[in-house]
Formats: C-alpha cells, sequence, structure tokens
C-alpha cells in the first residue's frame, strides 16, 4: 500500500483540490487563509437564529441534507399554515463544496426566512470519485423523497426537520434552486421530472425551477470566456479542470448536463418544464453561454424570465466578505433574494 508521504499530486485546482496518484482526493483549502471560514460547516441548531433553525437529516430511508425552517411556520406563514419548499442543489463544479457549508448557510437562511420557505440541501456526491450522473441520481432521489412526504398520510417522526416538513411544507409548491453547476441540475432534474408526467409527482408539483449563475458551456470558448476577468469562484482553469473530472469518461462539455442547449441534449422544444427564474451576472465568465440557454428556452415556447445582475460575477452572493463590506454587492444580493421572494410568491 502506497504511504501517504509517496503520493504525488497528478492534477490540481489552485485552492480546492488536489488529486493524487493513487486516486485520493483532497479537498482541503488551501488559498487565502482570510477566505477559509467561507468553507467552515455550520452546525446545525434548533434554537431560533435570524428567523430560522437549521437541521440535518441523515438516514438509510431518505437522502441525507441540511435543511432550514422558518421560525413559526407551524401555523403561520401563508396559505393556512403551509410555506413553499425550495429543493436546492450547491454548486461547486460538481467536484467541492457541501450544504453545510457557511457560504451557502449565509445566503439561504436569508432565503428561507425572507420568503418564506423551507429550504432541503441534499449532500451531494463529488467528482472525480462519483462522475456525473452521480449528482443528478441524487438530486432526483432527494424530489422522490419530497413526493413520498407529500403523499404521506402520516408525520415522519424521524427528525425534526421531517416533522416540520410534514407539518408545515406546501408541497404543491416545490421550487428546485441551484447555484453555478447546480443550476445545471435544477434543468436536468426539472426535465427528468416533466418524462414522469405531472400526475406522477401529485399531491406534490414542481412549482418553478431557479437557476442562479448555472454552469453552462460549450466545448468551444465564448467570448465573455475569452475576454471576461476571472473572480474567486470562477476561472478558466478550475472550468475546464472540474468538468474533465465530472463529466463522464470520455464525454466532452458538449454533454446534455453541461450544454442542454446543445445538439446532444433533447430537444427543449419538447421538454416540459416548469415556469424559469435564470440568474445571470454581467461580470461571469460564462455569461454568454447562460444567456444563450436563456434564448434556447425562449425560442422553444417555455416560461421563462431572466434577472441580470449588473457589476458583480460568478456566484457572487455566496461570497460573504464582499456581501457585508461591498455596498454594491450586498445590494445586489438583496435583489437577487427579492427577486426569489417575488417569483415564489407568484407562482
Amino acid at each position: 500500500m502506497m504511504g501517504s508521504e509517496t503520493r504525488k499530486v497528478v492534477e490540481e485546482v489552485s485552492g480546492w483540490l488536489r488529486v493524487f496518484d493513487d486516486g485520493t482526493v483532497d479537498r482541503t483549502w488551501t488559498g487565502p487563509p482570510e477566505a477559509r471560514f467561507l468553507m467552515d460547516s455550520v452546525p446545525p441548531y434548533d434554537v431560533p437564529r435570524d428567523g430560522i433553525t437549521v437541521h440535518d437529516i441523515s438516514g438509510a430511508v431518505h437522502p441525507s441534507a441540511r435543511v432550514y425552517v422558518p421560525r413559526g411556520c407551524r401555523g403561520g406563514g401563508h396559505r393556512a399554515g403551509k410555506v413553499p419548499v425550495l429543493l436546492h442543489f450547491h454548486g461547486g463544479g460538481f467536484c467541492i463544496s457541501h450544504a453545510t457549508w457557511l457560504m451557502y448557510h449565509q445566503f439561504y437562511s436569508r432565503v428561507a426566512s425572507s420568503i418564506p420557505a423551507i429550504v432541503v440541501s441534499p449532500f451531494l456526491p463529488l467528482a472525480p470519485e462519483n462522475r456525473l450522473p452521480a449528482a443528478l441520481d441524487a438530486c432526483y432521489d432527494a424530489l422522490l423523497w419530497l413526493r413520498e412526504l407529500a403523499a404521506s398520510a402520516r408525520e415522519d417522526g424521524t427528525s425534526a426537520a421531517g416533522s416540520a416538513l410534514w407539518e408545515s411544507a406546501d408541497f404543491s409548491r416545490v421550487f428546485l434552486v441551484g447555484d453555478s453547476s447546480g443550476g445545471n441540475l435544477v434543468h436536468a432534474v426539472a426535465a427528468r421530472a416533466g418524462e414522469a408526467g405531472e400526475g406522477f409527482w401529485l399531491p406534490l408539483k414542481v412549482a418553478g425551477g431557479i437557476p442562479i449563475h448555472p454552469g453552462f458551456v460549450r466545448s468551444s470558448r465564448s467570448k465573455s470566456e475569452l475576454e471576461g476577468v476571472p473572480d474567486p469562484f470562477l476561472t478558466l482553469d478550475m472550468l475546464d479542470k472540474f468538468l474533465a473530472f465530472a463529466l463522464p469518461e470520455g464525454s466532452s462539455k458538449d454533454n446534455a448536463i453541461t450544454c442542454p442547449m446543445g445538439e446532444a441534449a433533447a430537444p427543449m422544444a419538447g421538454l416540459r418544464l416548469p415556469p424559469f427564474l435564470v440568474f445571470v451576472a454581467a461580470g461571469d465568465l460564462i455569461r454568454d453561454t447562460i444567456l444563450e440557454y436563456c434564448e434556447a428556452v425562449k425560442r422553444a415556447g417555455k416560461d421563462v424570465k431572466v434577472f441580470v445582475s449588473q457589476g458583480v460575477g460568478h456566484s457572487f452572493y455566496l461570497n460573504k466578505m464582499a456581501v457585508d463590506m461591498d455596498p454594491t454587492t450586498g445590494k445586489r444580493c438583496q435583489e437577487l433574494i427579492l427577486a426569489i421572494k417575488d417569483f415564489v410568491d407568484r407562482h
């Protein structure tokens, strides 16, 4: 057996990930120390803070997930005490990050309390150990679990989060939301759910999809990739290496998951998709291909709204330092949250 001291790094994504010659992967943060706290896991808590409680679900009978529950949603909120559910798929190029990280907590805790809504964020399998479609399958399984919970005639007593879901969730208003590569999963899960037909999901209904800066790309570089400015959450090196790790062996960026508007994907017009709200950052390296996706959805006659945030880059709202300290970033983050709330309220 090869000792750890003899392992050699065969590939690296600066700051985020190292792959060794024995196949092991190290995701210890090696970037600027002042950013390390963004990758710290926030422990769950059942005493409300900032209007929510946070719970972790684990077990053999349902997916492991982080769950945000708005304070007082039992018997409160709208629609006779029921609140919508946001099924959240985290980003990270399918290779890094975790639903418990502070970068997600600081944003989705605000989303959960602002709407209000229950946010369910499954723990996703990561590449290269688990290449696509592993993450897609895990997200779809999480939606199936919500369907089973919606159809259950009794409370899920396995956890406080399960009980809150059963008592307080309006399963007729489930929204798929995802950041970056999680935005790709929103489209893919919505398309797969549409294949099953609306009747299959009852009493659950997928009421909408919210891809936030989705990682839609092509094998050829777009103008924004060639001319844009890299930022802490996306560089061309990260984009190329993460997708090389994540896509099925032999697949290119033109894969249907990364390029749903391309020839390798099912024709957009034939998909059954719920209403979509797609967020785009004007300074995003992959802005052009995200907008290309939006145009393809529109041409197919689907219900899609596009929200462009000016003066910010990819996944800006996850950077707590910028949100707290830079007035423009803080304002754009609040605008994004209000747009999500408006979309959910209208569906």
